[in-house]
């Protein structure tokens, strides 16, 4: 490395400068940094209500008139006379749906069987709306899997998997994720609650 510095003329102050430079970030910031940089739309509330203003814009946005609602508990968030609601599993139609936990160190959002029922996430539509809480964040997968170890103690899921790109048409080229694709274009609705 000396040798390319010395051939190239670089200052030894001007290398330290080019250096990355590793800032800590909050397990909150973290998220939404490698969320974001996924391709994921991310709006945060402070309040309930902000949650229901936001989701009739992503609707009125997307020029979506029926939703699918895969937990009865997020029904309360819709009115019907806008949006045709539905809780039978429909490929076309965009789902409205919480989740296990948010995986801070890689942005993925993590499901089990209590969200995603017995459908596999490849076989869902490609548009998502997620809500989550705040104090849903944990730091990596190994956290998210012990908490839902933790929280169904003695009755664990099944089909617990991740999002792990939030662009429909995003493809990971991977040999392990073949004919099996997750992307999917996500709305975040994250409310605060810690």
């Amino acid at each position: 490395m000396n040798f390319f510095k010395k051939l190239f003329n670089i200052p030894i102050k001007e290398d330290k400068e080019i250096q990355k430079q590793e800032v800590d970030l909050s397990l909150d910031d973290l998220f939404v940094h490698n969320f974001v940089e996924k391709g994921g739309k991310f709006l945060y509330c402070i309040e309930e209500s902000e949650i229901l203003n936001n989701l009739n814009n992503i609707l009125q946005e997307n020029s979506w008139n029926q939703i699918t609602l895969l937990s009865k508990d997020l029904s309360s968030y819709f009115d019907e006379k806008q949006v045709k609601v539905s809780t039978d599993f429909v490929a076309d139609v965009p789902v409205f749906l919480n989740c296990e936990h948010l995986i801070a160190d890689n942005g993925n959002i993590l499901f089990s069987s209590n969200q995603l029922k017995s459908i596999k996430l490849c076989n869902m539509p490609s548009n998502f709306i997620v809500f989550a809480k705040t104090s849903q964040l944990v730091k990596n997968m190994g956290q998210g899997l012990t908490g839902i170890k933790i929280h169904y103690k003695g009755n664990l899921p099944t089909n617990i998997s991740a999002i792990k790109n939030y662009g429909a048409d995003k493809n990971e080229d991977n040999f392990l994720n073949y004919g099996n694709s997750n992307s999917k274009n996500l709305y975040l609705l994250l409310l605060e609650d810690l």
